[in-house]
């Protein structure tokens, strides 16, 4: 009598099990992820630490976190109101140079930081998502020993601030304010240029030896008077560009990954709150067109909307006496609607 399939399936499937328990091998223990340096590690004659000296704000500090150091700042009364600036996708916490002081000067206690792979903070090697860039706030809040305060965002800082309030929903004091937030951007409005210099392939170059010595070369072609002349936002981006190892892949995978897209359910989980919102957003910004406040406001039918006339992308830069007039009245006890 021949064999029948059953035959043939009984013989066969022993030694495949066989062969599957002796190949089978248990996971290797998890690993701590490589922490690359900041700015901090970079030689004194290099001339970062004259665009963006480590104190630029008094009161800073590290905060020794799971991924890496961080750097922040806590500028203002002790007892003063407590605010939260999230900086975005490139530019560190000097973005707030013309806003953090003056809200300091008005009573507010401030706190600022460098995001992970910015400026003065470590540089994980790891995915730059949304829950990364919250969990490192939440830390940090808890490091220095706050319950809870009003955000601010600005750019990628905005998608932080609003995923930040759906995560961690106590620790936002009831107001949080955005500024050209990105968020909910779609793919078709990200320049082929970012998307290609985000690729994996792109990194990778990126990262080897001889690319970065020819970066930090053109960087360091730079003379000191030159700097004086340069705008220090954009000579701070060419100087991590040049000189930290891991902050193209931070940003990229930020691009990618991060808190960039993707964020309606955060938008929508801030509706649902009880939180203010004011969005303040230039009519001329390249980079988070203006289009997008109207999206977000549809996504948050409260939150009040400022538009700046011909305002570009870095209004906490260019136009920053609107934003801290507007930030003010805002944040003050009787706010009911904003100015203008």
């Amino acid at each position: 009598m021949g064999s029948t399939p059953f035959h043939r399936l009984a013989l066969v499937l022993p030694p495949l099990f066989l062969t599957v328990y002796l190949l089978a091998s248990f996971p290797r223990p998890p690993t701590v992820p490589i922490i690359h340096t900041s700015l901090a590690h970079l030689p004194s004659s290099s001339p970062s630490w004259n665009v963006f000296p480590e104190d630029l704000y008094s009161g800073g500090a590290y905060a020794n976190l799971p991924l890496g150091r961080v750097r922040y700042w806590l500028i203002g009364p002790e007892h003063g109101r407590r605010i939260v600036l999230i900086h975005g996708l490139s530019i560190p916490a000097i973005v707030w140079k013309d806003v953090a002081p003056v809200l300091a000067s008005r009573g507010y206690r401030v706190l600022l930081y460098d995001l992970y792979g910015r400026g003065y903070s470590d540089a994980p090697q790891v995915t730059y998502d949304t829950t990364l860039h919250t969990t490192q706030l939440a830390l940090l809040m808890q490091h220095v020993k706050w319950d809870n305060a009003f955000i601010v965002g600005l750019s990628m800082g905005g998608g932080i601030a609003t995923a930040f309030s759906a995560h961690f929903p106590r620790l936002v004091n009831g107001k949080v304010a955005l500024i050209a937030s990105a968020g909910i951007i779609e793919s078709s409005d990200i320049s082929r240029t970012s998307k290609f210099m985000s690729t994996p392939l792109v990194q990778t170059v990126s990262a080897l030896p001889p690319f970065q010595h020819y970066m930090r070369l053109l960087a360091n072609t730079s003379k000191s008077s030159e700097l004086c002349e340069t705008n220090p936002i954009q000579e701070i981006v060419r100087l991590q560009t040049a000189h930290l190892p891991h902050y193209n892949a931070a940003v990229a995978s930020s691009l990618r990954d991060g808190p960039i897209r993707g964020l309606h359910f955060a938008f929508q989980s801030l509706a649902r709150s009880s939180n203010q919102v004011l969005l303040i957003h230039g009519t001329s910004d390249k980079t988070v067109p203006y289009k997008y406040a109207s999206k977000i406001q549809s996504l948050v039918p409260q939150a009040d909307l400022v538009t700046i006339s011909d305002g570009g992308h870095d209004l906490t830069v260019t136009h920053a006496s609107e934003v801290n007039a507007l930030l003010l009245h805002f944040l003050a006890d009787d706010y009911h609607k904003p100015r203008g």
